[in-house]
């Protein structure tokens, strides 16, 4: 076997493992944007329900909800079944959530806790101690506006 040989050789090689990594590549892809759409369809399909649930729904809110989960159900004989196990503390652990003082569905009608109280705020340093203003325009002045002239007469 001669040497241009051996280079055609390599170099069919080379051209079918990128061939088959852009493949591999567009596969994860393609994934990755239907995962991206049915995450987009369960969020909204959880806004409707939510609205629906405290009373913000409209009329149209009931009928996006059906064309959500028909929509969904396309999705998965296209592309298999989605992972819908919960990703919130407050939905998957309601014992966790209650610790982290987060509300849940059973306890709608308690606030959740106060906020820790906020340390006093420093005392602040007397006027005569505080750095001199710098020198330019004023930090609200717009960007594209002309400076002030430097001396009376002008330019």
């Amino acid at each position: 076997m001669g040497f241009l040989d051996k280079v055609k050789e390599g170099a069919a090689q080379a051209g079918a493992a990128a061939k088959d990594a852009a493949q591999k590549g567009q596969a994860k892809l393609d994934v990755m944007q239907a995962t991206k759409a049915a995450d987009a369809m369960l969020r909204d399909l959880g806004v409707a329900i939510y609205a629906e649930h405290t009373g913000r729904g409209t009329p149209a809110t009931e009928a996006s909800a059906e064309r959500l989960v028909a929509a969904l159900q396309q999705h998965e004989a296209e592309h298999g079944a989605l992972d819908i196990t919960f990703e919130s503390s407050a939905a998957a652990d309601p014992a966790a959530a209650a610790a982290a003082g987060v509300p849940t569905a059973a306890d709608a009608g308690v606030p959740a806790a106060a906020p820790p109280a906020a340390a006093p705020p420093a005392a602040a340093p007397p006027a005569a101690a505080a750095a001199p203003a710098p020198a330019g325009p004023p930090a609200s002045a717009p960007v594209d506006s002309a400076p002030p002239p430097l001396s009376g007469t002008p330019i």
